[in-house]
């Protein structure tokens, strides 16, 4: 938990009578600023813990991370207590949230820490305290596979919330969701590189669309990066799901079909099995096959998801490296690849042997106007490919294109 907390409040003998115990102000929880702590006026080295009892998150995550030294690999570390500056030692969970619908709507808008330099951040899935019900550990999962930081937690005292606890159907669809988001690793890791790199967030707000208005009050929403809109159920029975799409053409990740919008809420199906995940046009997801530990993963094919522009062209990107060395990336020592669907060639833009040995398996590609006559890979023709006339999805399978070489498709 990181912090000095305490079943007894203050002290067994009390705490005394003065200004630091008694500030003009009162927490919304316990009535007391003591209320399971110390006592504000217990001396510590440095001062009283009035003036610290913020800064133990932080402190303790800083010495944690010294691992680092003594590992020499990069060390996980999770942290309740917080403060400005610990993600950069640290990622942060938001501690004892209830198994209820309230508390699983009110997970979304705890990513917006993201916007404080701490992108892994992520709530108890399925709920902490008290006993979850099948079908909110089923939203919840969904919900959950989108966070940063990924974690079902519950209390001792509780009914096991495991998915294998549940039902088929629901152990199906949480499966669903578990695979979509290992196949998603790459993209989100790729996120996380450009959070170290240039402070950007990996789950962001609808209101960083600057141009659209209506994005500012939505908070049960969320994306990843700029390209992943995640529109999860939140309401108990619901089978629909109203979800606003901000203006752009929105392909569903699930079937790419294409949803054209100005700016407007969109009636959705969604099902138990279902959450609702849209690309936005013009980017490209790099995807990769899941294996049984992410370890494993890591040597299966890419596949990309390509969602087409009305100009017909997309953009998407990939960083790369062992996944556990120190300062790769000030080091130099990872590969950089940019994605891009127009009439040139892409080109890596940094390799470091990285990706030797690891292929691009296949790609989808969302909005398509028309059925193709033939594909090329390197100039070769490929037999592996589908057109469906309805959704307008080109999907090309049996690829074996080297990850580390150009290529063109």
């Amino acid at each position: 938990m990181n912090e000095p907390a305490s079943f007894v409040q203050g002290s067994v003998e009390g705490c005394p009578d003065s200004d630091l115990e008694n500030p003009p102000y009162t927490p919304v929880v316990g009535g007391r600023l003591n209320s399971g702590t110390l006592c504000m006026s217990a001396r510590q080295k440095m001062s009283f813990h009035y003036n610290l009892h913020n800064l133990y998150g932080l402190t303790e995550a800083y010495a944690t991370h010294a691992l680092l030294k003594i590992r020499r690999k990069r060390p996980f570390v999770l942290s309740r207590s917080s403060f400005p500056g610990i993600g950069r030692f640290s990622g942060v969970w938001t501690g004892d949230v209830r198994s209820d619908w309230e508390q699983l709507r009110f997970s979304i808008p705890v990513l917006q820490f993201s916007l404080f330099g701490v992108p892994l951040v992520g709530a108890d899935i399925c709920g902490f305290g008290g006993n979850t019900t099948e079908e909110l550990c089923v939203r919840w999962m969904q919900l959950g596979a989108f966070y940063p930081f990924m974690r079902n937690h519950n209390d001792k005292p509780n009914a096991a919330q495991e998915p294998y606890v549940f039902g088929q159907r629901a152990q199906a669809a949480m499966r669903s969701e578990l695979y979509l988001r290992y196949s998603l690793l790459p993209f989100l890791y790729t996120l996380f590189h450009h959070a170290h790199a240039s402070a950007e967030t990996v789950a962001r707000p609808l209101f960083m669309f600057p141009n659209d208005p209506n994005s500012r009050t939505i908070d049960k929403q969320f994306l990843w990066g700029s390209s992943l809109l995640i529109s999860p159920v939140l309401e108990q029975g619901a089978v629909e799901l109203a979800a606003y799409l901000p203006p752009a053409t929105w392909y569903s990740l699930h079937n790419g079909q294409p949803f054209y919008s100005k700016g407007q809420f969109l009636l959705l199906p969604a099902p138990l099995d279902t959450i609702n995940v849209h690309v936005r046009e013009g980017h490209i997801i790099p995807q990769q096959e899941p294996a049984l530990t992410t370890t494993a993963s890591r040597n299966n094919p890419f596949f990309l998801t390509v969602a087409l522009s009305a100009g017909g062209w997309a953009r998407g990107d990939l960083f790369w490296d062992d996944g556990e060395s120190v300062d790769t990336f000030e080091m130099q020592n990872y590969c950089y690849v940019v994605f891009t669907a127009e009439q040139v060639v892409s080109n890596p833009l940094k390799l470091n042997g990285a990706l030797d040995s690891l292929v691009l398996g296949g790609l989808q590609v969302f909005g398509v106007p028309s059925p193709p006559r033939y594909i090329l890979a390197n100039g070769e023709k490929v037999r592996d490919f589908t057109y469906r006339t309805d959704t307008k999805v080109l999907a090309v399978t049996s690829l074996a294109l080297p990850m580390s070489e150009v290529f063109t498709v």
